[in-house]
């Protein structure tokens, strides 16, 4: 009885944590409002599902309405037990459709044995997505990426690409037509882990990315958890740092106006 009462506890305290911090995500990046329709993408993992609950809990306190429509790409990866789903949401009382695409004998056609599958499998995905949201009528399209997804993404983007780029929060795709928002931003991938155990959401595993142990984003995982075992505000320095940038401090002569800082044309230097 004791240990009921205190899993009550810790997911009331959970929920509030991260109720909170999707809530500020929202209103930093002005994320909804009034007659949005908002398309939930429901992958089966934690993450999505953690998601789909910040969003209803939302929708049931905002002062204004918006719809929310659950979406899940069935892509047809073998064992994929395509059941659960719609039982979870059936029970849950949201609208929901299920895309069947066979994406997963596309990406495992056209990427060499031990190649990375990550990047054509989300370009696929997305694509797909995202016409299912404009088919559904859907302004707005919601994914379930967290504040350690966006910070591994940046050290990704640094270390391999030689960019200073994360995840945005929000932003629009190339035809202006659909908003693309990650609503748990600020949220932890370990305080949604501890809420998705606490829910007992019905897990369901991506056999695809998950025989991929050696991928950069697990080095890269791995070389913030040792960060923040040292340093236990590492992450949220970081984070913070996303958020104070100095463009004049950089070396983006396209992103600061060094030209000009000074009276003399040395355009002949170039």
């Amino acid at each position: 009885m004791e240990e009921l009462v205190n899993e009550k506890q810790a997911l009331k305290k959970l929920k509030k944590k991260l109720t909170s911090a999707t809530s500020r995500a929202m209103m930093d990046f002005s994320m909804l409002e009034e007659g949005d329709k908002l398309m939930v993408c429901l992958s089966g993992g934690k993450d999505s599902y953690a998601l789909l609950d910040m969003v209803l809990h939302t929708q049931r306190v905002v002062p204004f309405h918006f719809d929310v429509v659950a979406v899940n790409l069935d892509q047809k990866q073998p064992g994929f037990p395509e059941h659960i789903l719609p039982e979870y949401l059936k029970n849950l009382g949201v609208d929901f459709e299920i895309v069947e695409k066979d994406t997963y004998s596309v990406v495992k056609e056209k990427v060499p044995e031990g190649k990375t599958t990550c990047s054509l499998c989300s370009r696929l995905r997305r694509g797909n997505l995202y016409e299912t949201a404009k088919r559904l009528g859907a302004n707005k399209l919601a994914l379930g990426h967290h504040q350690d997804d966006i910070i591994e993404t940046f050290f990704l983007n640094l270390f391999f690409s030689g960019k200073l780029e994360a995840m945005p929060a929000k932003y629009l795709t190339d035809d202006g037509s659909l908003t693309v928002l990650r609503p748990m931003a600020y949220c932890r991938e370990q305080d949604i882990a501890d809420y998705a155990a606490l829910r007992a959401f019905p897990i369901i595993p991506c056999n695809l990315c998950g025989s991929q142990p050696k991928l950069q984003r697990q080095v890269v995982k791995g070389m913030l958890k040792t960060w923040e075992q040292a340093y236990p505000d590492r992450m949220e320095i970081i984070m913070n740092a996303l958020q104070n940038v100095s463009p004049s401090h950089l070396l983006d002569h396209q992103l600061f106006d060094f030209m000009n800082m000074h009276g003399r044309d040395l355009s002949a230097l170039r």
